[in-house]
């Protein structure tokens, strides 16, 4: 079965001409008492270039709805298809995890073709295959072969046989971690079968990365070695004012919401939630600048912002068993670090139990999964580099300094040195001593699209003992203390009445009611006939030539415009992590923080 899916910088302000050395004249004085337009040229013909610049806005306008109706018909479309992977790659169906007597709602993929070039003939058979997993976070797969540009596109460029583990938009009843790891590790075993000897690189994004943590502890021997890029394994960890994401258990009362919005979606937790979460971080960037980047650059941001648009606003669901594990077991508990997640019972997780190397990709730009949750795992489980060496363990990390989260996986210079650089480098992982290492690519020539000799990588051995990130467990105990008695009481009092009142057809209500898809739907002709008027205009406009440019006076008293807007939305939101960073430690690591639920939890 064979499937394919297919910023100008501003110019320096004009300066009045310096008529004599006298006092300044009036203009010049004029300008003086206005700093705020200091970047801003005074126009030679105001009423000309008010009115081209008019006629531009209303030409950006236009397309800019234009586009918005293109992404919610792409969304409708997206899911009229079953919402297939967005693959820039033709693949086959290789095994189906829902026809499995374990079933759960994943499919391993090969890749076949890229374009219209056959793959046969330039793979190396000496190099092992490659398996891609995808995080399931509200969004489907895809992401790491969104372009050719990305990880699917370099490890094919590397000459690795390719796979790819995609899910499907609605999980099987009742579904439970246990079932997808289950699905997991058989297919690591069909890959051990079709490439016998030469154990697959596991490649996990973000919540992939904890899966493939434990299918390692779970496959020792099956698997080569592990890639994590921006993976949380250590939920508790952050930075005060900076990562707000890991609070949020604590100030919500922990998992009992989760229970409900699962009960009110009839045994399903909608991917939306999830998402919404996300683009909450940000503020700024969500109310004001994505839009006003596409608005701005219309005709360059255009088709970008859609090909992104069409992965961000597929939303997929999860089971009530799997949300709640997750929940409950990762962002609650952190029990996967301290070795008490028991994935089925009797059966704990003990990451000291994976032996295949393991290599960490991590951003100092990423506010979700920042450096301190990718790596501040490793002192938990290993108290020192003595320890780490005595497991026979192989651990090297990689930093970038700025890139943002999905920018690990979705960026193609990103894709284009770092994991290009990763793939060369799988063969020496094996070869190291044991311990921890810091990955460092030289790259004097700045071009990602350098290979070696060009770029140099080296492996920096480094101690357990400086991974010292702060330290807040005591305060996120008490929380998962509370989140055990408050889902108790709900599961108790309430959870059986929700269930009671649930239908298929209320949650299916709630489900297209979203917030997250409504905002983006409302802009589609079918549910706004208008909006064709404004596809009309837009051809229309297209043809148009642009009337101004950056130069232009009054583009550049809207880009000034468009920053304060931007800044006042990033002070409210650095406001708000604050204040709920105060509350935290108000509740769990202040006067009150001796409170009932801890002592009845633990009784």
């Amino acid at each position: 079965m064979n499937t394919k899916t297919s910023t100008a910088k501003a110019p320096t302000a004009r300066k009045a001409p310096r008529k004599s050395q006298s006092a300044p004249s009036q203009e010049a004085a004029d300008q003086m008492a206005a700093p705020e337009l200091e970047h801003a040229t005074i126009p030679s013909n105001p009423a000309t270039e008010l009115l081209a610049y008019q006629t531009d806005l209303w030409r950006r306008g236009v397309r800019y709805l234009d586009t918005l109706r293109e992404r919610a018909d792409n969304m409708l479309e997206h899911e009229r298809m079953g919402k297939p992977p967005l693959l820039d790659f033709d693949y086959e169906i290789i095994l189906d995890g829902r026809r499995l007597e374990r079933p759960a709602n994943y499919a391993l993929l090969r890749i076949t073709r890229v374009g219209e070039d056959c793959l046969e003939d330039c793979l190396d058979e000496t190099k092992p295959p490659v398996m891609v997993v995808d995080p399931r976070a509200g969004h489907g797969p895809g992401i790491g072969g969104f372009k050719q540009d990305s990880e699917v596109g370099m490890a094919l460029h590397e000459g690795h046989p390719v796979y790819f583990v995609i899910f499907f938009p609605e999980p099987m009843p009742g579904q439970t971690l246990e079932d997808v790891q289950h699905v997991l590790r058989r297919f690591v075993e069909t890959l051990a079968e079709r490439h016998p000897g030469q154990p697959p690189v596991l490649y996990g994004n973000c919540q992939a990365g904890w899966a493939i943590a434990l299918l390692s502890a779970d496959c020792e021997g099956l698997v080569g070695p592990a890639v994590l890029n921006g993976s949380p394994l250590s939920y508790w960890s952050g930075e005060s004012g900076v990562n707000p994401m890991r609070l949020a258990g604590g100030l919500l009362g922990g998992a009992w919401l989760t229970h409900l919005m699962a009960d009110l979606g009839d045994g399903r937790f909608d991917g939306a939630n999830l998402a919404t979460n996300f683009e909450a971080l940000k503020p700024a960037n969500t109310l004001w600048q994505k839009d006003y980047q596409l608005f701005a650059d219309i005709d360059g941001q255009r088709e970008r912002f859609l090909e992104f648009e069409r992965w961000w606003t597929g939303f997929y669901s999860l089971s009530k068993e799997e949300i709640v594990a997750i929940v409950e077991n990762f962002f609650v508990g952190n029990k996967l670090e301290r070795g008490e997640l028991e994935v089925c019972p009797g059966c704990s997780v003990d990451l000291k139990r994976i032996r295949n190397p393991l290599v960490i990709f991590a951003s100092g730009g990423d506010n979700i999964t920042p450096p301190h949750q990718a790596l501040n795992w490793i002192p938990a489980v290993y108290p020192d580099t003595a320890a780490l060496k005595a497991a026979d363990q192989r651990i090297v990390y990689l930093l970038n300094p700025h890139v943002g989260h999905l920018g690990i996986f979705v960026s193609s210079k990103v894709a284009r040195l770092e994991h290009r650089a990763i793939l060369e480098s799988v063969g020496d992982l094996n070869d190291l001593a044991p311990g921890l290492y810091e990955m460092k690519i030289d790259n004097p020539t700045g071009d990602p699209d350098c290979h070696k000799p060009q770029f140099q990588v080296r492996f920096e051995e480094r101690r357990v003992e400086d991974l010292d990130y702060p330290s807040q467990a005591p305060a996120f105990e008490q929380v998962r203390a509370l989140s055990e008695h408050n889902v108790a009481l709900y599961e108790t009092f309430v959870g059986p009445w929700v269930r009671l009142y649930t239908t298929p057809w209320t949650a299916e209500m709630l489900r297209q009611l979203h917030p997250a898809r409504t905002s983006r739907l409302m802009f589609s002709e079918r549910f706004a006939p208008w909006m064709n008027g404004v596809k009309w205009l837009a051809e229309m406009a297209e043809t148009m030539p642009t009337p101004v440019d950056s130069s232009s006076p009054y583009r550049q008293w809207e880009t000034l415009m468009s920053d304060s807007i931007a800044s006042t939305l990033e002070l409210a939101g650095t406001t708000r992590d604050s204040v709920f960073e105060m509350a935290f430690g108000t509740l769990y690591a202040g006067p009150w923080a001796g409170m009932a639920w801890v002592k009845t939890s633990n009784d």
